[in-house]
């Protein structure tokens, strides 16, 4: 019965709670917050942590959960999770940039033709190696879709330092996929 409900019924039985509801909802929606807390906090085990948090806040609050059409309650529970990521990321105060992250100015960038030949999973994980700060401003604006002026206030940062971030994060990530690129070509 649950796993034909819409959205708007299962967020509906979901506020009466309702355990099966509540289980559907953390079937459905559990490996995609995960991913999505990943690309903010690159630990997997501190991406599980911060995938249950909001799983159980939006339970909590899914009173307040508005039906917007279909995809609304994945919109609304990934906003809660993405929260949570960026709190977490301001509380451990960004950690140090390696001197290893430090990157070349001068690297070109790659081709469509040679971004064809890295795989899909070697990008996600030098995504997941950038400082937080990086990766945090990276998935915002090019995965998420946010402006560096929202972002910056996300971040409690300015705009500028959030499009400047930007950049050394796109560079070390040119900078592996030249490493990469280069390695294949051997």
């Amino acid at each position: 019965m649950y796993r034909e409900l819409d959205e708007q019924a299962l967020a509906s039985y979901c506020s009466k709670r309702d355990r099966l509801a509540e289980e559907e909802l953390y079937r459905r929606y559990a490996d995609r917050v995960f991913a999505l807390c990943r690309r903010y906090v690159g630990d997997a085990d501190e991406a599980k942590d911060l995938m249950l948090e909001a799983l159980i806040q939006a339970l909590d609050k899914i009173d307040t959960y508005t039906f917007r059409g279909k995809g609304s309650l994945y919109g609304w529970i990934s906003r809660i999770a993405v929260n949570k990521a960026i709190n977490r990321i301001k509380r451990q105060r960004w950690r140090m940039v390696p001197l290893d992250a430090r990157v070349q100015d001068n690297i070109p960038d790659p081709t469509e033709e040679e971004m064809v030949t890295v795989p899909r999973e070697k990008l996600l994980a030098w995504i997941a190696e950038l400082p937080d700060l990086r990766r945090a401003v990276f998935n915002l604006y090019c995965i998420d879709g946010y402006s560096h002026q929202e972002i910056g206030k996300m971040l409690g940062i300015s705009e500028t330092g959030s499009t400047s971030t930007l950049t050394k994060a796109r560079k070390q990530l040119k900078e592996k996929i030249r490493q990469y690129l280069k390695e294949q070509d051997r």
